[in-house]
């Protein structure tokens, strides 16, 4: 079966230099062991887009990626097409405009989404496999690899395993891979008691209303449970000691 893949993250002010000025992103996207379709970043909340664009520029150049989007530029028209406002987001606009922004404008069939700050910890071949179970489960809805090498604290939340996932409920916007379609709809009102355990100054952020939908509509979660993605914040006021964590971490 022809499937085809966008493979996109994200930068900002607090994190461009490091996922556009070394190799970082080159390994984001070739871990994956796929040829993508599609490979875009989405540049939001920087103080200098044209500096921004240049650095992007310059990896379209390299064939690191296809293309990049400046956010602001399309954030008017997702919020009308998903039926939201920056108001209704309130505190969870910054933290979901990037998200909602590049799920309006793929148009492959599914969307690998990465936060700046992740990354898998080696190639994996893991795609293949979870497509077919996605084709075959309608109800999964969300499928990512194991958190920080946390394999424990994912069987602990999961209801099933297999020899390739375990299945569990739950949302996390530092990587996931879904059907374009499912999420390109007016899914992100809804609320559920359990999505309140999300960080209070994110407010109604983008990954806490998928997780509201999941839950009300029973859908599913699956975890490859063969690799893992390392999640590394970027916050720090010293770009120089941020720079040796992370070509540490890539070594």
């Amino acid at each position: 079966m022809t499937r085809s893949v966008t493979f996109e993250t994200k930068v900002w002010e607090g994190d461009y230099e490091i996922i556009l000025g070394t190799d970082r992103l080159e390994k984001m996207i070739g871990r994956n062991c796929h040829a993508f379709d599609r490979r875009v970043v989405y540049v939001n909340n920087v103080n200098d887009h044209e500096k921004v664009s240049a650095l992007c520029q310059h990896k379209v150049d390299q064939g690191v990626i296809d293309s990049f989007v400046l956010v602001k530029d399309f954030a008017a028209e997702a919020l009308d097409f998903f039926g939201l406002t920056k108001e209704a987001l309130g505190a969870g606009y910054v933290y979901s405009i990037s998200e909602l922004v590049s799920i309006y404008l793929c148009q492959t069939d599914y969307l690998l989404h990465f936060a700046g700050d992740a990354c898998l910890k080696k190639p994996y071949h893991w795609m293949e496999p979870t497509f077919e179970l996605f084709e075959k489960n309608p109800d999964i809805k969300v499928a990512t690899l194991v958190w920080n090498g946390r394999l424990d604290q994912v069987r602990k939340e999961s209801f099933r395993e297999d020899g390739d996932f375990c299945y569990c409920y739950g949302f996390s916007d530092q990587m996931y891979l879904v059907r374009t379609a499912d999420f390109r709809q007016r899914i992100y009102e809804e609320k559920h008691a359990f999505s309140e355990r999300y960080p209070k100054y994110g407010g109604e952020l983008f990954e806490k209303r998928v997780d509201s939908w999941m839950r009300n509509n029973d859908c599913k979660r699956v975890v490859w449970k063969h690799g893992s993605y390392r999640h590394v914040s970027f916050k720090s006021d010293r770009i120089g000691r941020l720079m040796g964590r992370v070509r540490e971490w890539l070594n």
